[in-house]
């Protein structure tokens, strides 16, 4: 059970103030009542709500995938530059979604967004160590020595990488796939100038043994499904 103004307010209602409001003009009812009682505890589930005409959904947790675009940065906020958050539409934002984890702002690919904390919390953790999977265009082709460094451990200057895959999905020894278990600043990019090669393009394509959708565009986004919420948890 919940309180009716907090329900209302996490669905985007307003605040409690603004909602105190909307109930003394009687614009919110409960089974078709008009209620002006905030404190009144509904259940979210089985309790009929309506703010004017419209029925109250609610929803505890959203769960995004996201292509992220190149030029936009992993963040909730930003002063000065676009975020992924900024790209979704109020429906969604007014759940106060974050990112899990960062991309780099140059870096396109899979990208989810969640305001369930314990979630995100589980991705991220180094003790979990999800893989995550990028392509990577590089200046020079990889050789054998390079996954055998990969798969090694690479030193950087924060301390040694763990072991990573490194592999050529395809004919072309300059499009690499990467498959990392942590996620440091940079981290595909300085493993490679390691190497001696220079990152091009950088996409991530897999999470925690999710793939990303590609029938979604750049900057494009949708929920997950049922089946990818169960792999991720």
């Amino acid at each position: 059970m919940l309180r009716l103004d907090k329900m209302l307010a996490h669905m985007g209602y307003g605040t409690r103030n603004e909602i105190k409001k909307l109930m003394r003009r009687g614009a919110v009812t409960v089974d078709g009542e008009t209620v002006k009682s905030p404190e009144l505890k509904v259940d979210p589930e089985a309790s009929r709500v309506f703010v004017g005409a419209e029925l109250v959904r609610y929803r505890e947790f959203i769960y995004l995938m996201m292509n992220k675009p190149a030029g936009v940065v992993s963040a909730v906020r930003d002063e000065a530059q676009e975020t992924v958050v900024d790209l979704l539409e109020r429906a969604y934002r007014i759940f106060h979604p974050f990112p899990v984890g960062r991309l780099d702002k140059d870096t396109e690919g899979l990208l989810f967004l969640t305001n369930d904390g314990q979630l995100g919390h589980r991705l991220l953790s180094p003790k979990k160590q999800v893989d995550k999977i990028y392509i990577a265009e590089i200046t020079e082709p990889v050789g054998e020595s390079d996954v055998a460094a990969f798969a090694e451990g690479i030193p950087l200057d924060d301390g040694i990488c763990l072991p990573a895959g490194l592999r050529i999905p395809g004919e072309d020894p300059r499009r690499a796939e990467v498959t990392l278990r942590e996620g440091r600043y940079h981290q595909v990019k300085r493993m490679f100038q390691s190497r001696g090669k220079e990152v091009l393009y950088l996409k991530r394509v897999a999470m925690g043994g999710v793939p990303l959708d590609e029938s979604l565009n750049p900057g494009e986004y949708r929920e997950l499904t049922p089946e990818e919420l169960r792999i991720l948890s």
